[in-house]
């Protein structure tokens, strides 16, 4: 399974596009790890503070009401 940031060739990754981290999260809002969605070391840490960063914002919940 190849990175879908690497296959899409996105570089940044922003916090205000909640669709995006809305899918990399679980049902209870976690961050899924990267075994399960296949994305790379890299995009795994930026994705992940991106994650916090719209969390921060109250984009994204932490956790599911």
């Amino acid at each position: 399974m190849q990175c879908y940031f690497c296959q899409n060739n996105i570089k940044k990754i922003d916090f205000k596009n909640t669709e995006l981290l809305v899918r990399f999260m679980s049902e209870m809002h976690k961050i899924k790890p990267k075994r399960k969605t296949g994305v790379c070391s890299s995009h795994q840490r930026k994705l992940s503070l991106a994650i916090k960063r719209a969390r921060y914002m109250a984009l994204v919940p932490y956790t599911k009401t």
